[in-house]
């Protein structure tokens, strides 16, 4: 039986592992390290950590593969195939050469739009109507490699970060379970990627989400979606925070300064620097997050107020 080292670390990596875990001899998994997580900074294990224990299989945690000693002990285990889906470090030349049937990669995106770490919230950021899943042969360069297959799907209205990442997770596994087995069988060619068209997401900073108030509301309410639920979309009222976690648009502008609170016919918008932002769900520092109906009644002095 072929056998096969799985590479993932996040929520994204579950359901290609469990295919695996379900139809193919998983002989190690690899997540990365343990790491502090939420506001107890409690020491919290991967979620591909999670299901290889539950599914009783060996799980690899080392802070590189850089070193010989890693890639020796990888080499011990003698994979066929290595899979790969946002395991988080850097697979060096020496690793790739390993396995004789060469490393698959499922990317998050459309490439070559989109290579990097983060490919899901930037498609939202940039309005792109569709993404989807590429499965790749893996080289040295970031999601440089040759496409196996891609699949598209449309990126829906109310889309978030969150959403399409569930949506994605189980896109990939679904691709992988259908042509894994023709390239067990040595029937797939991969195809260069185009040179044309290639973009790069980076990685998502925290201070990314805070909104300036002077860009469009289209693109302010893309960030809303798109940095769902990390880092969220966030501004200041009266010293705290105030995350965004619904908002839709209205291309009518107001006129006021970009950033200043008006109700308008029983809803409340923010003026910006082209349209207006229309809040639908908030939250306040300290608070839970709430129906702008609701975050109301209890903050006086909202209307009219103005976002620093």
């Amino acid at each position: 039986m072929t056998r096969i080292v799985f590479m993932g670390t996040p929520e994204f990596a579950v359901p290609v592992l469990s295919l695996l875990a379900d139809r193919y001899d998983v002989v190690a998994v690899y997540t990365r390290a343990d790491k502090p997580a939420g506001r107890g900074k409690t020491v919290a294990e991967s979620p591909v950590k999670l299901l290889a224990r539950a599914r009783g299989l060996t799980v690899e945690q080392p802070r590189t593969l850089r070193n010989e000693e890693a890639q020796a002990h990888l080499r011990d285990y003698h994979p066929d195939l290595i899979v790969v889906a946002a395991y988080g470090l850097i697979l060096p030349q020496a690793v790739l050469d390993i396995p004789p049937l060469h490393c698959i990669n499922t990317h998050a995106s459309l490439l070559p739009r989109w290579r990097g770490a983060s490919p899901i919230t930037h498609a939202i950021l940039a309005g792109d109507q569709e993404t989807g899943i590429t499965l790749m042969q893996m080289e040295a360069g970031v999601d440089t490699g040759p496409i196996i297959t891609t699949r598209a799907i449309p990126i829906e209205r109310r889309d978030t970060t969150d959403s399409l990442t569930d949506k994605l997770a189980q896109l990939g596994a679904e691709l992988l379970g259908e042509i894994l087995p023709d390239w067990l069988a040595g029937q797939l060619t991969p195809v260069p990627q185009p040179d044309t068209g290639a973009t790069y997401a980076g990685m998502v900073k925290k201070e990314e989400g805070l909104i300036d108030w002077q860009k469009p509301a289209v693109e302010i309410e893309r960030a809303v979606r798109a940095y769902d639920p990390w880092p969220s979309a966030f501004t200041f009222w009266q010293g705290a925070q105030l995350k965004l976690w619904r908002a839709d648009v209205k291309d009518a502008a107001l006129p006021y300064p970009p950033g200043t609170v008006v109700e308008l016919d029983h809803e409340l918008g923010v003026s910006t620097g082209e349209g207006t932002l229309i809040l639908r769900e908030v939250q306040l520092a300290g608070k839970r997050a709430m129906p702008i109906e609701e975050f109301l009644r209890g903050q006086r002095g909202f209307v009219g107020s103005r976002f620093t």
